[in-house]
């Protein structure tokens, strides 16, 4: 079973911060880092997740001040500061193909990957919300389709870079004076429909040669695009039968790119509030879920379903038809948001809490040992490789994980009880990557300044 912490400032619950044992004021504090990094490392998590978005979620007025997933420090930032106090643990950060150059952030990921000696992972993201557009200068944010075709032009220009130089093109020859082999760096030479990239990058081939790729896209097009390029992919599932039928679709779209499952590890969302009974556990949910503002739940339900306005509507009555433009395009978060309110039959008030709380993947509330109990129960069912743990107030909750629900795990044999290997590849079993230049030695070319 592979697990990956996640690290949304917030928590997996969005009023876990207002918890007694979360962290006071301290989202932007080094020392926090520091301390989630080290408690998931001591719990031999195969690595940290950290989400990102470079704008706002659009929500009215006072509810955007109210912990809806802001601040957010820079991601490559903070996973340097995770690096420096760790030896094994991943490091997985968000970065958008939308809103970022493939040479910068190659150049950013191959640099965490050296100095972390082998541990670093890219989250990719397209971007999903309108105002980001207008924190990079455009009118108008892309569709659905045109940053998927962006996506895949850009992971490929970062591949290339990634591999413009060779294993052993530093030879560092003292004697000679020689500190690079021209012979084993080439250009890039990209000239495609968005991007024009000549190379060769500055950083050499790191440890794991390319950084992991991760993905979290659901829609059609995302999956797709995951069953193309990566090799993690994070999802969200509310029971183990939509997870097991998404494994199953997804290794048969390998197939269609030449991959085997053994390729792509899909680790679904899970949110474990833990107590020391049931009833103490289902307390606890109560409580976080009295911690959420009506209004700031119902602002987040409207932006999640197209910044539709649900003011006229009774609260305490079902959700109204959706306005066409609300259902124009893919969009699997508010399809899952939808399929929800419909099998449960939620009034407004009761859904908004429930997506709010992040409860369109799977909730867990129980003992150590009914978290312990389903999360090998989703492995062994063919539901899941491994979960992204979104522990619903940090540390607290993240501190609960390891020290409850690990030690179960392993005593059944279904986690680790040391790290196999130093990089994140290693630990998540992928493969390192073949050079592209190594493969096809006819792609290279003498960089144009040389």
């Amino acid at each position: 079973m592979k697990l990956l912490a996640f690290m949304m400032q917030t928590g997996g619950h969005i009023a876990g911060w207002r918890h007694p044992r979360a962290a006071d004021s301290a989202l932007c504090d080094i020392d926090y880092f520091r301390k989630l990094g080290q408690t998931a490392e001591r719990g031999l998590f195969d690595g940290v997740f950290l989400a990102d978005y470079v704008g706002y979620h659009p929500v009215k007025g006072e509810a955007i001040f109210s912990g809806l997933e802001t601040p957010k420090l820079d991601p490559a930032l903070v996973l340097s500061v995770i690096a420096a106090c760790t030896t094994h643990l991943g490091l997985v950060g968000t970065a958008s193909t939308t809103y970022s150059q493939p040479y910068d952030l190659a150049r950013r990921f191959a640099s965490l990957d050296h100095l972390s000696r082998g541990r670093a992972g890219w989250n990719i993201v397209t971007s999903t919300m309108e105002n980001e557009a207008h924190n990079y200068g455009r009118v108008a944010h892309l569709g659905h389709t045109e940053r998927y075709a962006l996506a895949e032009e850009f992971v490929a220009v970062a591949r290339k870079l990634w591999d413009s130089w060779q294993d052993g093109a530093v030879p560092a020859d003292k004697a000679s004076g020689r500190y690079t082999d021209p012979s084993r760096i080439s250009a890039v030479n990209h000239a495609g429909a968005n991007f024009q990239v000549a190379g060769p990058l500055t950083v050499p081939r790191s440890p794991q040669g390319h950084p992991v790729l991760v993905q979290a896209g659901a829609s059609a097009t995302g999956q797709r695009f995951a069953a193309s390029c990566a090799e993690v992919i994070f999802t969200s599932h509310p029971g183990i039968g939509t997870a097991r039928a998404f494994r199953t679709a997804m290794h048969a779209q390998l197939a269609e790119f030449g991959r085997t499952p053994d390729s792509l590890k899909i680790m679904p969302a899970v949110t474990p509030v833990i107590g020391r009974t049931r009833a103490e556990a289902q307390d606890l949910q109560r409580e976080l879920d009295g911690l959420i503002p009506a209004d700031i739940a119902i602002s987040k339900l409207e932006a999640l379903l197209g910044n539709i306005d649900l003011s006229g509507h009774d609260r305490d009555g079902p959700l109204p038809p959706l306005p066409a433009d609300a259902l124009a395009g893919q969009n699997s978060t508010r399809d899952r948001v939808l399929e929800l309110a419909a099998r449960e039959r939620l009034p407004i008030t009761e859904l908004a809490r429930r997506v709010a709380a992040g409860r369109t993947s799977r909730t867990i509330v129980g003992t150590a040992e009914d978290v312990a109990d389903e999360l090998a129960a989703w492995e062994g069912q063919g539901a899941a490789d491994g979960f992204v743990v979104a522990a619903p107030f940090l540390p607290g909750g993240l501190e609960d994980f390891v020290d409850q629900v690990v030690p179960i795990l392993q005593e059944r044999g279904h986690f680790r009880t040391a790290y196999e290997g130093r990089t994140l590849r290693e630990n998540l079993g992928l493969q390192r990557p073949r050079n592209v230049f190594d493969v096809d030695p006819g792609m290279k070319a003498k960089p144009e300044i040389w």
